[in-house]
């Protein structure tokens, strides 16, 4: 038997995600050198984007981190290029790593060439800062 937190428990539980959502994106960005205020900007338009979704679908919360970044990712690569460039294949054209899995919980930085998962969401920092 699944249990849900009361109705009134609810919005705190979602606004936490968002902002954990929000904060994890934003360490990435950092990371990478690349948290400028029109970056920062695409992350606060993912996360009203998922607000809404989220308000419709409260039991997809843990789902939040991976499609903002995923959110992010797609604005960027629009605007700028891609994001973040694989730090795990030295040969070959840069290349992005991509968010996995694609609508799940624990979401990862994965490099689809090599079949690695680099680090999870938010954790970019240990990896880029080498």
């Amino acid at each position: 038997m699944e249990h849900y937190p009361p109705e009134s428990d609810r919005p705190d539980r979602l606004e936490q995600a968002l902002h954990t959502a929000r904060a994890l994106v934003m360490a990435d960005l950092a990371a990478g050198n690349v948290a400028e205020a029109q970056i920062v900007s695409m992350v606060e338009d993912a996360v009203t984007h998922r607000r809404w979704w989220v308000e419709q679908w409260p039991e997809g919360a843990e789902f939040v981190t991976g499609l903002v970044a995923q959110d992010v990712q797609d604005a960027l690569l629009e605007r700028y290029g891609r994001w973040p460039l694989c730090p795990v294949c030295d040969a070959g054209d840069p290349h992005a790593l991509e968010v996995e899995p694609e609508l799940g919980p624990h979401p990862h930085w994965v490099c689809a060439k090599s079949a690695v998962a680099v680090a999870p969401v938010g954790a970019l920092g240990g990896i880029l800062r080498r």
